[in-house]
């Protein structure tokens, strides 16, 4: 958290407490006990036999001590009254009260607080004495009992029976908690309070668990801090209590030994307790604290053995004890197995310009002439507090001029104090995590997940550990899975890139921003330093590289280039690329030289390349070749000397015309895309891909017929074939048995389909739709168990088939645009219980009862010339989408209210509908158009009143009381938008509330 200024959080008195007592009643008893307990809490107590330096008047030193004290303990014995030094004192702490704030806590020692307000019993004795030797002033010793009521009416400690341990311990903690530095702390820390709060319904004092919570977050986060104010504001509350700041630093200097001392000593106040070594250490913790109830903070642990040798477990301590541990890496935590772990997040704008301001400004807001810089420094810092603070402190009283170079500064050079408390993280990763920090503050920062694991693995860098470790360590965030590292850390990640070589970029290991790209190739100063360059600006340029600078970079093992327009390709490539992707590279052909053993994904898209090689090469390590939009190739690689190649994706290659026999017999291709290579007629006779999973060629106009499936191909899960001239699919279909998804959609010339595939136990998704000439479905359709879609609409079907009742996994069914000519009785066809049964025939899809498809979601029947719809629609229970549209019915049966999930109703161009049920209140969307006979609205026209609804009326030119439905469903609902349509104009009428 942000801090204000030392001054405004240091405490103003000199003393803590002043102790105010009889000395020949409890100097060396009572009162030493004590003061040797504020002691031990560091509380700072002034007792006058110490504190008054020999040869000054004792009143006016003593004055002094009592002005300058925080709190005064008033301890009232038997002779206290006795004393006139003793009554002047409490005499001048009654004036403090009243002028300086003073807080006073009586403690009635061994005496009745009725016996002082009163002053009877010994005080009557005492003022008796008092009376006779003061006779001539005897105001004085008014004021002294005046004085004596004041405190014996306030609060205090009244010690009878009780034991004077536990009655001193009782006294200490109710000061320690009033003195409560916390609280003034807390006040100059930045957005602190509800940080506080949340801390504490995880510690959970009042429970009598063992209970250690993890603080975790990067470094600069606030951590420390939150962690020091809970322990102020709650320590007290504990038998014993330590806070070890900088273990990491601590221990990398002088080792455990000296922290495990410290504990002992904070909290068993024993310091004369010498450990010999730290196993010695753990037996002595373990021993003594484990029937103690104490609050322990470790602060910036960095190492497992730091826990073993301080706080190893639950067991090491008493029953309510409470244990925080403040980390950067949150795996050490989940290895000791802490409670909790509460996460510490950055300022907000708000707080984060708060902040600023009292450093930069000395006050809550900045002045306005500086507010727009003060926002671009608070978007830098990126709610960061060790920032924001360094960065206002450094900014403090400086000319506006000043304000604008620094932060223009801090673009190349960032604020190096910051950076060295980052780097802590960072140095201590393995080299494998440093290289996958740096790729991703280079590179890869707000980059998908995906695509970043796919390059690290080509680099070798073992991704799925070490992008965990980062995490783990507060480097690095998943958010709307893309990796997010914080801006400043990407500052320090880019910086250390830089140090490599300031003022030549071609000397250092990676390449990122364009300027140092162009400088780099357009000069030719590359270098055998330089491991990966990552092109990739907003708009596509035109460049004039010379790009004889790559053959300079030998050791280059990534290399992306994007958006730049080339007149030629390099003469040159590094051998040691294991990630290749060039977008629009200009050359027809690799580099003759170009041998790239260690290459593992190669993206060529929109190239130039006509042909990857020629013959075989062997790429042992190649498991990827994506040429997208590659206008100019002709042909797919001999891939016969690339044995673990997985992908082979050619999308939108228009002018390929052949798929390589090689390909066909692959062992390890995973994914062929072959989607929309308009030229492609010619493809293996034969597929023996036994590890296919993925087969697109959809869109490849010119494929005629599916190459013979072999029957290793078990493994083949998703076939597209959309768009192809197929008439059939083959017999030899039957052993991809583990088929999930088939999508044959717009073959126009395919007729049939096997009944095989509908034996096929994991298929769940079927697109047959705009296959014109399909007349039918499988009579065995309803063997497809888990079948979950399935898309015939345009389609020449005309009956579906009887099982389809049986499909109870189903979820998406479209019939849209299946216009049969089987005429039929609607009740005899399809089963259904009408309202009027006995002259309903009509021309259209015959169907069975739906209602067994209570999986059913989504379900489209438009224009399917239906002259009616069964009151078994309700049974639909499930349904979210219903389209009727383009039928010729004229009513909605009332059954329609019993679906409750529905959430959208299409009824467009139903010409002959002419009433409206009550509908369902979950309809959120609901079109009516072309509806021209349409007589009557629902009434009411909704049952919920805070329906949002988009209604269309268009041309309805048969509705008399149009008008007075508006107005009544204007009434009716809350949020709506209402659209009638007329023919000029359409006139969106937002509803009344």
């Amino acid at each position: 958290m942000g801090t204000k200024s030392l001054s405004s959080s240091t405490p103003q008195w000199n003393y803590d407490v002043f102790l105010s007592f009889r000395g020949e009643d409890t100097r060396k008893s009572f009162t030493d006990h004590l003061h040797f307990a504020l002691k031990q809490k560091g509380i700072f107590t002034f007792k006058d036999n110490e504190r008054l330096e020999r040869g000054k008047p004792i009143s006016q030193e003593l004055w002094k001590a009592i002005e300058g004290s925080k709190f005064a303990i008033v301890i009232l014995s038997k002779n206290y009254a006795s004393s006139t030094w003793c009554l002047d004192e409490l005499t001048k702490i009654i004036e403090c009260v009243k002028e300086v704030e003073l807080t006073v806590l009586p403690v009635f020692y061994d005496v009745d607080p009725i016996d002082v307000r009163k002053q009877i019993g010994p005080f009557a004795q005492a003022f008796a004495e008092h009376k006779e030797r003061f006779k001539e002033n005897i105001e004085k010793v008014e004021i002294w009992r005046a004085a004596l009521r004041e405190v014996a009416d306030i609060s205090g400690y009244h010690l009878m029976a009780k034991c004077e341990s536990k009655f001193i311990q009782d006294i200490v903690g109710a000061i320690s908690h009033k003195l409560c530095y916390a609280s003034t702390y807390a006040k100059n820390l930045v957005g602190i309070s509800s940080r506080v709060e949340e801390l504490k319904l995880h510690l959970a004092i009042g429970s009598n668990d063992v209970r250690i919570i993890g603080i975790w977050g990067m470094g600069g986060m606030g951590k420390t801090s939150l962690a020091r104010v809970v322990y102020d504001m709650v320590s007290n509350k504990f038998e014993g209590g330590c806070f070890i700041a900088n273990v990491r630093e601590i221990c990398e200097k002088d080792g455990l030994l000296p922290l495990q001392q410290k504990l002992i000593h904070q909290i068993l106040k024993e310091e004369n307790m010498k450990i010999q070594d730290i196993d010695g250490g753990v037996l002595i913790i373990k021993n003594r604290l484990r029937n103690r109830r104490i609050f322990l903070v470790l602060d910036d642990i960095n190492q497992l053995d730091q826990l073993k040798y301080l706080a190893r477990g639950h067991d090491w301590f008493g029953l309510g004890s409470r244990v925080i541990i403040t980390t950067r890496d949150k795996h050490l935590l989940k290895i000791l197995e802490v409670d909790e772990i509460y996460e510490a997040e950055g300022l907000n704008d708000g707080e984060a310009l708060h902040l600023l301001s009292l450093k930069a400004f000395k006050q809550d807001h900045p002045p306005q002439d500086y507010l727009k810089l003060s926002k671009q420094v608070v978007h830098y810092a990126n709610g960061l507090p060790l920032a924001i603070e360094t960065l206002g402190s450094f900014l403090f009283n400086r000319r506006y001029d000043e304000w604008k170079s620094a932060l223009n500064r801090l673009k190349d050079y960032p604020e190096r104090k910051i950076l060295e408390i980052l780097q802590i993280s960072f140095d201590g990763l393995h080299e494998t995590e440093k290289e996958i920090f740096l790729h991703i503050a280079c590179f890869f920062n707000l980059q998908p997940k995906d695509y970043v694991v796919e390059i690290l693995d080509c680099l070798g860098l073992y991704p799925d550990i070490g992008l965990r470790v980062l995490i783990e360590k507060s480097l690095l965030k998943i958010y709307h899975n893309k990796f997010l590292m914080h801006d400043l850390l990407q500052d320090m990640g880019q910086d250390r890139v830089r140090q490599e070589c300031l003022k030549m970029p071609g000397k250092r290991s990676r390449l990122w921003q364009y300027k140092d790209i162009n400088h780099v190739l357009t000069e030719n100063k590359g270098t055998k330093v330089v491991q990966a360059l990552v092109s990739n600006i907003p708009l596509p340029k035109e460049v004039h590289w010379n790009l004889e600078a790559l053959s300079n970079m030998p050791q280059l093992k990534l290399l992306i280039i994007q958006k730049v327009q080339l007149l030629r390709g390099p003469n040159h490539l590094s051998n040691e690329l294991r990630f290749l992707d060039w977008s629009e590279y200009p050359s027809k052909s690799f580099p003759s030289s170009f041998q790239p053993m260690e290459l593992v994904d190669l993206r060529m898209c929109y190239s130039n390349i006509e042909q990857l090689w020629k013959g075989i090469k062997y790429f042992d390590s190649l498991k990827s070749i994506k040429l997208n939009h590659s206008q100019n190739l002709i042909a797919t690689p001999d891939i016969t000397g690339v044995p673990n190649l997985e992908k082979l994706i050619v999308e939108g290659c228009t002018s390929l015309r052949e798929v390589h026999s090689s390909v066909g017999v692959h062992k390890r291709l995973i994914l062929l895309n072959l989607k929309g290579c308009k030229s492609l007629c010619n493809l293996p006779c034969k597929f023996e891909m036994e590890s296919l999973e993925i087969l697109i060629f959809s869109g490849c106009s010119k494929i005629k017929n599916i190459p013979t499936f072999a029957g290793n191909m078990k493994c083949l899960s998703k076939l597209y074939a959309d768009g192809t001239t197929i008439t059939k699919l083959p017999m030899s279909i039957e052993h991809l048995t583990s088929l999930k998804s088939l999508s044959l959609r717009d073959c126009k010339h395919l007729v049939c389909i096997p009944s095989i595939i509908c034996n096929f136990k994991f298929l769940k998704d079927l697109d047959f739709s705009g296959c014109l000439r399909l007349k039918k479905l499988p009579e065995n359709l309803g063997n497809a168990k888990v079948l979950e879609e399935l898309d015939v609409s345009g389609t020449a079907i005309r009956k579906a088939p009887s099982s389809i009742v049986l499909l109870e996994n189903l979820k998406v069914l479209s019939f849209g645009g299946c216009k049969g000519l089987l005429s039929k009785s609607w009740n005899k066809a399809l089963g259904f219980d009408l309202m009027s049964r006995r002259s309903l025939d009509f021309a259209g899809l015959s169907m069975p009862s739906l209602s067994s498809l209570s999986s059913l979601k989504t379900l489209d029947l438009s224009d399917c010339k239906f002259k009616a719809i069964p009151n078994e629609l309700g049974c639909l229970s499930s349904l979210q989408v219903l389209d009727l549209s383009k039928n010729d019915f004229e009513f909605i049966p009332e059954s329609i209210i019993r679906l409750s999930n529905l959430k959208e109703l299409y009824l467009v161009n139903c010409t002959c509908l002419h009433s409206l049920p009550k509908l369902p209140s979950s309809i959120f969307y609901f079109v009516v158009t072309g509806s021209s006979s349409l007589e009557r609205l629902p009434d009411p026209l909704m049952s919920k009143a805070s329906l949002e609804l988009s209604l269309s009326l268009p041309d309805c030119f048969e509705l008399p009381d149009i008008e007075a439905h508006r107005e009544d469903s204007f009434k009716i609902l809350g949020r709506e938008e209402i659209c009638i349509h007329d023919s000029n104009e359409d006139l969106f009428v937002p509803a009344i509330l």
